[in-house]
């Protein structure tokens, strides 16, 4: 079957635990992604960063400090499910918040789902495993790393996440991108999920351009970053996306009125013979524990944001008023 078009969706970091996970408990599995769900609908491939544990089982994770566990009903894989979410990262800070027992219980659950997940296993093989979906006759590839949590890095006998520090000189970071060029070479396209750098700032560091430039030169075709809490630019590298930070879409943090971690947006990359078209980005506000479209000047305001982020990064785009999303063709 020969395939022209193909959209891939992304959102940031879904967080399901705490309040989330106790208005789940009264309310249906498709409460959280609000009015989100239509547009999930028009891709052909969704992923998310999971930014918690999936359990009934586990407790708080205790061996070094740490102050927040999100851990999420066992039942709630079903909110994954509403969304039709193909593929998840568990390369994050929160994978193993309720130690080793919760994360294999949750990629039993995952597993029993059926929806792919790539960055923690019962050890570094398989949590360097790529995750591969076939989408309409074509192979989509993820692999996922952290630089959060070095001590929940997994090894040769060691449960845990693939950890790569953002360092160019490191080992891990060499043994990755000799990864992602074998990996490259078995999908049509290959997408890399990193959950790096600060919570804070609506600009890359330094240090994540070259890396994430470097993820492209070794084979991905598009970087998926998150862990920050607000959004950051896009750069298109080599016709290639770098998305350095996605920021929060469904979670039930308070809110900084300054840099707004309840604003994101959904990310469509649209693919004509597995070439980078178009970008469109949809603008979120999470309320209520739920992700909705923004819209009007709030709509205006996150695009706007976006949009100039993106120009700082050589990345040029358009505000379309009448649709509410930014669009960004690829030059």
């Amino acid at each position: 079957m020969e395939v022209r078009f193909v959209k891939l969706l992304f959102a940031g970091d879904v967080m399901l635990g705490r309040l989330v996970n106790r208005a789940l408990q009264r309310l249906p599995p498709e409460y959280p992604w609000g009015d989100t769900l239509p547009l999930f609908a028009t891709a052909d491939w969704r992923m998310c960063n999971l930014e918690c544990v999936i359990s009934d089982n586990g407790t708080p994770w205790s061996l070094t400090p740490k102050i927040f566990h999100f851990r999420s009903d066992a039942g709630n894989v079903a909110v994954l499910q509403a969304a039709h979410i193909d593929a998840v990262s568990l390369a994050n800070n929160h994978s193993l918040d309720y130690e080793y027992e919760a994360m294999f219980d949750m990629l039993r659950i995952l597993n029993k789902a059926k929806i792919a997940h790539a960055g923690a296993g019962a050890d570094l093989a398989e949590a360097s495993r790529p995750a591969v979906s076939q989408v309409q006759g074509l192979r989509i590839g993820v692999i996922a790393f952290t630089d959060n949590e070095p001590a929940w890095e997994a090894a040769t006998e060691q449960a845990g996440v693939w950890f790569v520090p953002i360092d160019l000189q490191n080992a891990r970071a060499a043994g990755l991108m000799a990864k992602i060029h074998r990996v490259r070479a078995e999908v049509d396209l290959l997408v890399v999920s990193v959950h790096w750098g600060p919570n804070w700032g609506h600009e890359p560091p330094p240090e994540h351009i070259d890396f994430g430039r470097a993820l492209i030169d070794a084979g991905a075709d598009a970087v998926f970053g998150h862990s920050g809490h607000v959004f950051r630019g896009i750069e298109i590298y080599r016709q290639r996306p770098i998305i350095y930070c996605a920021g929060d879409f469904i979670d039930d943090y308070a809110v900084d009125e300054v840099e707004r971690n309840d604003r994101s947006m959904i990310f469509i990359l649209e693919y004509d013979q597995c070439s980078l078209s178009k970008i469109r980005l949809y603008p979120t506000v999470i309320r209520d524990f739920q992700a909705r479209l923004a819209q009007g000047s709030e709509a205006e305001w996150i695009g706007r944001k976006m949009q100039q982020l993106c120009a700082d990064l050589a990345t040029s785009s358009l505000w379309l008023r009448d649709e509410q999303c930014l669009e960004i063709v690829p030059t």
